[in-house]
């Protein structure tokens, strides 16, 4: 089974970046659709960004413009590049193999 190991939230002011990477132990990665989903205290989870095997995106409304999905099949990585971040932005945000494994996590926390 592929095993995702997400890195790179952490604390930030409003209007500040982050860059969330997310590690794939098998090659089985780069012929799946993955996805960046986020989880906030009290809150279902959503999906905030897919990649498809081809690299066609989607995004969720409230972050379009501001967020950008990539992925580098031949490192099995795929990235969440987040930019003018808001409070409500805050969460755990996972990865996730559709059809398959998610990750551990990692918060993202913005506050001033």
């Amino acid at each position: 089974q592929v095993q995702l190991v997400e890195s790179g939230g952490g604390l930030v002011q409003p209007g500040g970046s982050l860059r969330l990477s997310c590690a794939a132990s098998g090659s089985i990665f780069a012929i799946n659709a993955v996805g960046w989903y986020r989880q906030a205290p009290g809150k279902q989870r959503e999906l905030v960004a897919l990649i498809a095997r081809g690299g066609s995106t989607n995004y969720a409304d409230s972050v379009k413009g501001r967020f950008t999905i990539s992925r580098d099949n031949a490192k099995n990585m795929v990235y969440l590049q987040m930019n003018s971040l808001k409070p409500e932005d805050t969460a755990v945000y996972y990865c996730h193999l559709l059809g398959g494994s998610w990750g551990q996590g990692t918060q993202v926390t913005v506050s001033s």
